[in-house]
Formats: C-alpha cells, sequence, structure tokens
C-alpha cells in the first residue's frame, strides 16, 4: 500500500512541475521536448503571442499548435502563464571556459550565449583556444573576437606608437587569419596598454579584413569621459567608415556626464554615422557604477614604458597631486569600491582609513597602477537610462564568473526585474529583443540561426515568469545568482530544470 501511495504523490509532484514523459506510439516521430501554452516572445520585438513550441534534436521544428495526439515527445513542459523566449546573448562577456566551463552566473540569468576576447585581449593562438573550448564542452555557447592588443604583442609591435608598413601588414594578416578561423570580429581596447599606443592610420589598415569579411570591430573606446567622449566615439566611426567596417561601443557610458540632454547629443552623433550609411551600435550593463583595473586612475607617465619605480622616486609630489585630483574628480575615494584582495569589499576611502594615511599614499605605496580592480561610481542615472533605452543598444554585462561587480550575476536579470517591471521604460518585448534578436542580427548569429524562436532556429530556450525575475546581487554580495530563469534550454539540452542545474553541458563553440 505504502509503495501506492508513494507512486501516485511522485505521480503528482511531476504532473504539479509541468513535465510529463509519453508513451510510444507506433510509426510517429519522436520529438525531445514540447513546451504547451506558452507566451512566445520571440525576439524579433514583435508582441507576444500564445503557442506550443516543438523541439527536435538541437533545433526548433514547430512554433504554433502541437497536437499532442499525433506527436510522440519524450518531456512535455506545462508554460501556462509563463514567458517563452530565446536565451540572451551577452555581446560583452569575460572569462575562461578552461577553468570555469559551467558559467552558472549567466545561466542563472538566462544566458545561453557570450561573447570573449574583448577589450582588445583574446588568445594568441586563436586556433587552438577554439579546440580547447570545444573539449570542454562549457554550459553556454561561446563566441569570440580578436583582439588588437593581443595582435600587436603577436606582431612583436608591444608598444610601439609608430608601427612600421611591414608590422601594420602583418596585423592586418593576423586579423584576417583569425576571422577566417571562425571570429565574429575584432576588439580594440583603446584606454589600456597596448591598444593605447595605436594611430588612426593602424586602426583603419588592421580593421579592413573585418570589413571584408562582414565581422563587427567592438571597442572599449580611447577616452569615456564627458569632456572626450566625442572624440572617441568620432575616432571609432572613423575606422568603420574606411575600413567598411560595422562598429560596437562596447559598455556606452559618459563618465562625468549628466542628464537626458547629453545622451540625446551622443546618440545624435550615432545617428548621423548611420544616415552617412555606417552600422554603428552600442551595448551597456546597467549599473551606473564601472569596474576595471586601478591604473585608469594613475597618469600614462607612470606606467609601461615608463619605470613605475623611478617615477615614485623623481616625481612623487606631481603623482600625489596628480592622483588627488583624478580621484576627486571620479566622485572621490568614497566611490572607488575595490574588487581585489585584500581590499575587497572595502572603498579607497576605507582603506586609507584603516591603514592611516592619505589614499594618494595608498595608491603608490600599497597598491600601484597593477595592484587591484575597483569600481567606480562615476555614471548618472538618468545619463546612462536614456542611452539604454536607444533601440540601438543591446545588453551585456562586461562580466565574469569570477568578477566582484554586480553585471556579472545580475545585469540580465536588472533589465526585466527594474526596467520593464519597476520603471516601465521598456516593454518586455523590448527588453528581450535587446537581449536576443538585436545582438544576434548585429554580431552575426542570425546568419546561423540562433537569437529567434522560429522554426529551423537553435532551440537555445527559456522559460520564466517576468514576475518572479530578480537580480540578487549587489556591491557588498557581488556573487549572488540571479533567480526567476528556472528553466533554460541550450542548443535542445535542458540545462536547467525547476531551478536545478544539470550536470551535463550543451554549449557550443560558435564560429562565424
Amino acid at each position: 500500500m505504502k509503495s501506492i501511495v508513494k507512486a501516485v504523490v511522485l505521480f503528482i509532484m511531476i504532473f504539479s512541475l509541468g513535465v510529463h514523459v509519453s508513451c510510444r506510439r507506433a510509426n510517429q516521430e519522436v520529438y525531445d521536448i514540447l513546451i504547451q501554452n506558452g507566451n512566445i516572445i520571440d525576439g524579433s520585438g514583435s508582441k507576444a503571442f500564445q503557442a506550443d513550441l516543438l523541439i527536435r534534436g538541437e533545433k526548433i521544428v514547430q512554433v504554433g499548435n502541437v497536437d499532442v495526439s499525433k506527436v510522440e515527445v519524450k518531456k512535455i513542459i506545462n508554460a501556462h502563464g509563463k514567458i517563452v523566449s530565446p536565451g540572451f546573448i551577452d555581446s560583452h562577456a569575460h572569462g575562461d571556459p578552461m577553468s570555469t566551463p559551467d558559467f552558472e552566473n549567466f545561466l542563472a540569468m538566462g544566458v545561453t550565449t557570450i561573447f570573449l576576447g574583448q577589450d582588445g585581449s583574446s588568445d594568441q593562438n586563436i586556433s587552438e583556444w577554439m579546440k580547447k573550448v570545444e573539449t570542454v564542452k562549457p554550459a553556454i555557447n561561446i563566441g569570440t573576437l580578436v583582439g588588437h592588443g593581443s595582435v600587436r604583442n603577436q606582431a612583436g609591435v608591444k608598444i610601439n606608437p609608430e608601427p612600421s608598413n611591414e608590422d601594420i601588414n602583418q596585423m592586418q594578416k593576423l586579423v584576417e587569419d583569425a576571422l577566417i578561423q571562425g571570429c565574429f570580429g575584432l576588439s580594440t581596447g583603446l584606454e589600456y596598454q597596448p591598444g593605447s599606443f595605436s594611430k588612426m592610420n593602424e586602426l583603419i589598415e588592421i580593421a579592413k579584413p573585418v570589413g571584408k569579411h562582414k565581422g563587427v570591430i567592438h571597442s572599449h573606446m580611447r577616452n569615456e569621459d564627458d569632456q572626450t567622449i566625442d572624440e572617441s566615439i568620432a575616432e571609432l566611426i572613423n575606422q568603420g567608415e574606411m575600413s567598411g567596417s560595422a562598429v560596437q561601443i562596447s559598455h556606452i557610458k559618459v563618465v562625468y556626464g549628466h542628464g537626458e540632454k547629453r545622451a540625446e547629443e551622443i546618440l545624435e552623433q550615432l545617428e548621423e554615422a548611420r544616415k552617412r550609411g555606417v552600422s554603428v551600435t552600442a551595448d551597456i550593463y546597467p549599473y551606473n557604477a564601472s569596474f576595471s583595473g586601478i591604473g585608469l586612475v594613475f597618469p600614462e607617465w607612470a606606467k609601461p614604458p615608463y619605470d613605475y619605480q623611478e617615477v615614485v622616486k623623481q616625481r612623487r609630489a606631481d603623482l600625489v597631486d596628480y592622483l588627488n585630483k583624478r580621484v576627486k574628480l571620479r566622485n572621490g575615494p568614497e566611490a572607488t569600491l575595490f574588487g581585489t584582495a585584500p581590499w575587497a569589499g572595502k572603498t579607497l576611502a576605507q582603506v586609507a582609513k584603516e591603514m592611516n594615511k592619505p589614499f594618494a599614499d595608498v595608491l603608490i605605496d600599497d597598491i600601484g597602477p597593477k595592484g587591484a580592480s575597483a569600481a567606480y561610481f562615476v555614471m548618472d542615472e538618468e545619463l546612462q537610462n536614456r542611452l539604454l533605452v536607444d533601440p540601438h543598444v543591446m545588453i551585456c554585462t562586461d562580466g565574469s564568473p569570477t568578477m566582484r561587480h554586480p553585471r556579472a550575476y545580475g545585469s540580465f536579470a536588472k533589465i526585466i526585474r527594474y526596467y520593464v517591471r519597476e520603471k516601465n521604460l521598456l516593454s518586455l518585448e523590448e527588453a528581450i529583443h535587446k537581449m536576443t534578436g538585436l545582438p544576434a542580427k548585429t554580431i552575426g548569429l542570425l546568419d546561423q540561426k540562433r537569437g529567434l524562436l522560429k522554426e529551423g532556429f537553435a532551440a537555445d530556450v527559456l522559460i520564466f515568469n517576468p514576475e518572479q525575475v530578480h537580480d540578487k546581487a549587489t556591491y557588498e554580495n557581488p556573487q549572488q545568482l540571479a533567480e526567476g530563469f528556472d528553466w533554460v534550454i541550450v542548443n535542445g539540452k535542458m540545462v536547467r530544470s525547476n531551478g536545478e542545474f544539470a550536470k551535463k553541458y550543451a554549449g557550443k563553440m560558435l564560429r562565424k
């Protein structure tokens, strides 16, 4: 009797989750997953509609009404009252598939595809790196860009501000080879070394293969400060216009800028370029603190090729003065929150107080330009919100599984929780388009039938109740998984079921 009761209870539990396993019927094709009664938001920006979604292998084979009496399905999920959408695409992410192949931070917020090789940095042997990723079989799909800074190092140019024609030709060849291997484009990190040493002629020449292969240039631009960002954008647009390549502003922001009017000026600059035929887009993360190495607050003359210790010895007073002005311009030491041990979770002001010394001395003697990474509270919410809602701007994290910034664990969930549900700045359809169809179109995934819920497209699928989506990550406790995306399918495989992560991974190394 007890065994019968247990069986009945188990059946009820399974049924309550909306998951069923069908019986085999003669002479019928077998399908893997049927999602019934969901509200489909297909990623195109179109309005939601109610339909079933049928999956076989790695593909979506039907979107519409499915007669269950005529098909055999291994698993049926009742999505009544829930949204069914494409898996989200992170156009600018970081991480190492070899060390953290599970990428739970991304899966937990509905991300099924990320793009690495950002900010000018990528593996110098792209082909071998791609093979290693395939061997690892990560939990999510991974695409990559080739990094300009890495190409500079590989060509032996490094921090040389005047590469020869032969050097530039070598870099151009390395970029083209990487694109042929399957990179989706080129990334530049012009605020960082060695990219900061490059000039316009070099940037145009190395981008020509990107235009030839219809890739995209993703750029961490030369300077994001309010007084110089217009010039930085103009430089990127010029690079795209002269090379015939599409361009994307990485993590668009205006440091020290304020107000919606300033955002409108930036967006108008981008629209003017589009009128001239330049394809220009941007991505953004929904937080008002950036995250980068502490070297951003140090002057160029205290970083390579200059000898830091010699600079401290010979020009300490100048360095103290520079750091005091620079940090105070960036809203003071209270606005710099460290993400690196032993200072992680503390502001520069707190560290200075604990050490009983001026913050400039802490930076010079205890940290140095390469000693830590930090979050910097330097952005204006009204300005950033206006940039975010622009139809040419998509969503990214600029984060990794190991990063101590909430954007790495919360970005995509926050878009739904805050921008859709609480502030009504975006409709759910608009938000999902920014996280699926828009990046797929921009980067080149639509050609591979990814990023939309359509027949023949890859089965990267989410099932969720938007009212239950929450970003839990905070600046104080940034590595908390998002909630609400309890059903995640990657390439037709259920990798998260009822909130539980599967042990088998289904991600792929994507090649353009």
